[in-house]
């Protein structure tokens, strides 16, 4: 679990690309050094002068496997602890001295250990220091800070786990059937009534039995003088002293599973079926954690991978399907399962997994499987390392589970050493048919009348009787002052270089990095505003289809071709474009780039194929309708666009899949996937030279239908606002969303918009988060989103809330919008948003992937290159004013719809207070193709 949640990702096809196995040396290894001081902490650390930022982040050897009896989720409760005050910092300093700056932190808790992490400025390292200190040697733990906090865990239990149709699956069910004794068998976010069940004193004792040097490391990597650093941890950590208490150590050992077994789980708006079988693994330090490694890769990595391609792929009978070897820091567990099909019973299920765990035991894996699964994990490694923060990470987490931070740079090594005899072996030692535990889920409504809820109850304890010191906040006058920021380091922006090919395709080259990784981006400027009408969802599925087979090439011939290079291929559609996307190692570039030629150019659009594809999109579908996160978001674009070619759901509904032909999508292929309508993107370790030449192979005989491009079509909102609510009966919370039409990216306002949008909603200190999360307890995380397209655009505030709540959260949004155009952003407010918008523009600039993005849409755009450069001194020159008007002319509430999607009854009647005008839709009469968003009445 993470102290707050990144944005939702959106859902893309992948596949990997294949050739002889890569070396192990690919991927550079972290070179660091390492240290400890006499109080017990050790100090990692790794120089990198090609960036102007560091991470720092601190690792605790504790996670959720030392949660005290009768208090699970304990750890994760304690993470969001540590973001308080400290005895010099009042609450809520930790996000002004590293959101504010341009920089973010975060935390997670997992079974072994909880990590805290931040990125900032290289300037600002000395102050991130002192901030971890602080947080080390002396915390505030109060009763206030502890109940807010314990409140948005609640939030957080209820938005990952109660309101998603197996999150009880995953968080729950798995672990408490997989495990007897050992406490891996607890929910990492706990439960309701133990949470409730804590006390201050419980707090109190769990941060004095844990929170010390001796059970810490500190990893730093980025920009920084060694000697400078050196020096800053002894002033900064040395002086705090280690406990003389012993460390309570977790000393449970799981007993042998002698013979299989069976757990039924059950939960409500589960649209389909799960099973899941588990089996008990060795810890992360085992001489076989490597095998297990490539055996999962070999199971579940990649659209060739043994489960796609036999469950998905060939059978049809899941709708996903999943493996992993999770190996912790005490024995773990090897899991393997699948969502199924529609109208696929869980008998079918079991027996296809089965057969193919049997098939890993029976016979040896082939070389060809061996090379894939392999160049998938190097690759992965090193995409990994391609940023400050990936690389701290790999560090920490080989300390925390294996017990030691070499392995982050010898597992490559043994990744490669792995034979198919060791895949095999490890089958027949770990997946045995005796000790296999099968997790069946299904809806509420399958449970057998009289069969009893296995559903463990949380055991009562005491409460702990803490009689140590306790820390407070010091006066105002008496606070230790953070150390002075340092001079800045000047980022070197990438220098683009473009040219148009004769065929009309514009192409962007820009060398960003000496890692060896390249990204190239075919974008399309076409998108949903293209689908015909009544087929939402056509250019899509157009897009999506390119990596499902071409003229030339099956779609499993694509996949199993490839697979060898380690790269990642992926192909979608939005609402203004469609694109393919490439990540590959520059030596294994050109014979990549022939096949995202060969997909983009020359797909076949077999029926056979787009029957998988539809079916597993509209099971997708059934699955998304019982989240009200989803729910809501569908509902937007049918509710701001009505009446315009963006009026509909982008991905397409389930009335609009069935109709779609592969004739639609060959001539939707036909008339808009031309040279002269795209943009290619290169970016990476690689030279404008190589990058026009391997554009030219790959892309100079495109031909261009005759004719000019088509016109791309302009979105002119016209709507008027409506307040809808959708009734998902059963589900554990409500997403509540105020939406409107927005400006287009070409606009004037378009830079006073982002920086009105970061007041607002725009990261974790941003206004609505701390009005809704961090004063109320409310929410796991409110946010809001300003999306600038070519004609129009669309703002979107949301937050996710208990569903009693609604209404409360509804007001909270609507007065926050309302103060932006009331109120003038103070300086310091105003210096500390533009922050984040520079930080966040700069990190996504550092990797191949962000930065292919980010010219790939200054040209879908219109836009000239120099932005990038731009970008900066355009945030900067925002002011008060133009912020103060922006929300007036655009983010009026009254002009704005509000969806509410979550269990109407408890929201229903006081919603109506605040919106008269408030339609109620049923989930089950829920029609996204209609005005109405109601089927019709037949």
């Amino acid at each position: 679990m993470l102290r707050h949640a990144a944005a939702a990702l959106a859902v893309t096809f992948v596949l990997t690309l294949g050739a002889p196995a890569l070396a192990a040396d690919t991927a550079p290894p972290i070179v660091y050094q390492e240290r400890t001081l006499p109080n017990g902490l050790r100090v990692f650390s790794s120089v990198d002068r090609t960036t102007p930022n560091v991470t720092v982040q601190v690792w605790y050897g504790v996670g959720s496997k030392d949660d005290p009896v009768g208090r699970s989720g304990f750890a994760h409760l304690f993470e969001h602890m540590m973001f308080k005050a400290t005895r010099d910092m009042p609450s809520e300093t930790i996000d002004r001295m590293t959101e504010d700056v341009g920089g973010f932190n975060n935390a997670s808790t997992y079974d072994d250990f909880t990590n805290y992490y931040e990125v900032v400025p290289a300037n600002h390292l000395q102050r991130l220091l002192w901030v971890e200190s602080q947080r080390l040697g002396s915390l505030v733990v109060d009763e206030s800070t502890f109940k807010s906090e314990r409140d948005v865990v609640k939030e957080e239990l209820r938005q990952s786990v109660l309101s998603q149709p197996y999150g009880r699956l995953f968080y729950l069910d798995v672990p408490r059937a997989s495990y007897t004794t050992h406490p891996y068998k607890r929910p990492g976010i706990g439960s309701i009534e133990e949470l409730d069940a804590a006390t201050i004193d419980d707090v109190r004792a769990f941060h004095a039995a844990y929170y010390r040097p001796d059970n810490a490391a500190l990893i730093v990597v980025g920009n920084f003088d060694q000697k400078e650093l050196d020096a800053w941890v002894d002033k900064y950590f040395a002086g705090i002293k280690r406990p003389a208490e012993p460390m309570k150590r977790v000393t449970a050992v799981e007993p042998p599973r002698t013979q299989p077994g069976v757990y039924k789980g059950y939960g409500p708006n589960v649209p389909l079926p799960a099973v899941v079988m588990t089996w008990h693994a060795p810890d992360a330090a085992s001489p076989d954690a490597a095998a297990l490694t490539v055996l999962d890769a070999i199971l579940s990595s990649g659209k060739s991978s043994r489960l796609y391609d036999s469950l998905v792929y060939e059978q049809q009978i899941a709708a996903e399907v999943y493996s992993d070897a999770s190996l912790p820091q005490q024995p773990g567990m090897v899991m393997a399962g699948a969502i199924l099909a529609s109208g696929k019973t869980l008998a079918e299920g079991e027996k296809a997994l089965l057969a193919q765990v049997a098939r890993l035991r029976d016979e040896p894996v082939t070389e060809a499987e061996l090379a894939e699964a392999k160049n998938e994990l190097i690759a992965s490694k090193l995409r990994e390392r391609e940023t400050i923060d990936g690389r701290a990470f790999a560090i920490g987490y080989a300390l925390n589970t294996a017990g030691d931070p070499a392995l982050a740079n010898r597992q490559l090594s043994e990744l490669q050493a792995v034979t198919a005899a060791d895949v095999q072996r490890v089958a027949q030692k770990y997946l045995a048919d005796n000790s296999r535990m099968t997790i069946l889920y299904q809806p509420e409504s399958a449970r057998p009348a009289g069969e009893p809820d296995q559903t463990p109850k949380p055991p009562v304890v005491a409460s702990t009787k803490y009689t140590g010191p306790v820390v407070t906040l010091a006066p105002a006058g008496q606070r230790a002052a953070p150390p002075p920021v340092g001079t800045p380091v000047t980022p070197v922006l990438p220098r683009p270089t473009e040219k148009t090919l004769a065929n009309g395709l514009k192409v962007i080259v820009a060398k960003s990095s000496d890692l060896p990784l390249v990204s190239a981006e075919l974008t399309v400027r076409t998108g949903a505003a293209a689908d015909p009408q009544g087929l939402a969802g056509g250019v899509g599925m157009t897009a999506g289809m390119l990596t499902e087979g071409t003229k030339t090439r099956s779609a499993q011939q694509i996949a199993s071709q490839s697979e060898a290079l380690g790269a990642t291929l992926s192909s979608g559609g939005g609402q203004d474009s469609s694109s393919v996307s490439l990540n590959v190692m520059p030596d294994k570039l050109p014979a990549a780039m022939a096949i995202m030629a060969d997909v983009a150019r020359n797909p076949a659009f077999a029926q056979e194929e787009l029957d998988r594809q539809r079916a597993q999109a509209l099971d997708g579908l059934s699955v998304a309708f019982q989240s009200p996160g989803q729910l809501a978001g569908f509902a937007a674009s049918p509710v701001i666009f009505s009446g315009t070619p963006f009026g509909h759901v982008a991905t397409g509904t389930q009335t609009s899949l069935p109709k779609i032909s592969t004739g639609d999508l060959a001539a939707l292929h036909a008339t808009y996937f031309r040279p002269d309508n795209a943009i290619l993107v290169l970016t990476g370790d690689i030279t404008p030279e190589q990058g026009l030449a391997l554009a030219e192979q790959a892309f100079g005989d495109w031909k261009a239908p005759a004719g000019p491009a088509p016109a791309r079509v302009a979105v002119t909102p016209q709507a008027k606002p409506r307040a809808v609510a959708i009734d998902l009966p059963g589900t554990g919370q409500a997403a509540v969303t105020v939406v409107k039409a927005a400006i287009p990216r070409g606009d004037p306002a378009y830079y006073p918009g982002i920086v009105t949008n970061s007041v607002l909603g725009g990261g974790y200190s941003a206004r609505l988060n701390q009005e809704i999360r961090i004063k109320r307890g409310l929410s796991y995380g409110a946010n809001s989103r300003l999306s600038a397209m070519r004609t129009t655009g669309l703002f979107r505030a949301a937050a996710q809330t208990k569903n009693e709540s609604a209404p409360q959260v509804l007001d909270l949004i609507v007065a926050e919008l309302s103060r932006l155009a009331q109120t003038p952003a103070s300086a310091e407010e105003l210096k500390a948003r533009k922050s984040v918008l520079i930080g966040s523009f700069g990190r996504e600039l550092a990797t191949t992937d962000g930065l292919a993005g980010i010219l790939g849409s200054l040209a879908l755009y219109d836009l000239p290159l120099t932005e990038v450069g731009a970008y900066t001194g355009k945030v900067e020159a925002v002011t008060a004013g133009q912020v103060r008007a922006f929300a007036k002319q655009n983010l009026d509430p009254a002009k704005a719809s509000v969806i509410v999607a979550g269990d109407a009854k408890a929201f229903q009647a006081e919603l109506k207070t605040r919106r008269p005008d408030l339609e109620v839709v049923p989930v089950s009469e829920l029609d996204l193709d209609s005005v109405t968003l109601k089927k019709a009445v037949k």
